[in-house]
């Protein structure tokens, strides 16, 4: 049987926590910030969590057994 591989795109976007939620960086905060809030830009800097119902599917991808 071959080795299981990990999505390799999740893995870099994703990652777990000790108590096993997946934390994630936010998207739009790369280009056009002229455009954004400053409030909006300082909510995008922090890490976010991913929602109890996407989780599993991510755990999944991200694991490499």
């Amino acid at each position: 049987m071959p080795k299981m591989k990990s999505h390799s795109a999740s893995a870099k976007r994703f990652s777990l926590t000790k108590s096993g939620k997946v934390k994630l960086n936010h998207s739009n905060h790369r280009h056009k910030l002229g455009i954004k809030t400053t409030k909006r830009k300082r909510g995008l800097r922090k890490r976010g969590y991913l929602s109890e119902s996407f989780a599993p599917t991510v755990k999944t991808l991200i694991q490499k057994q």
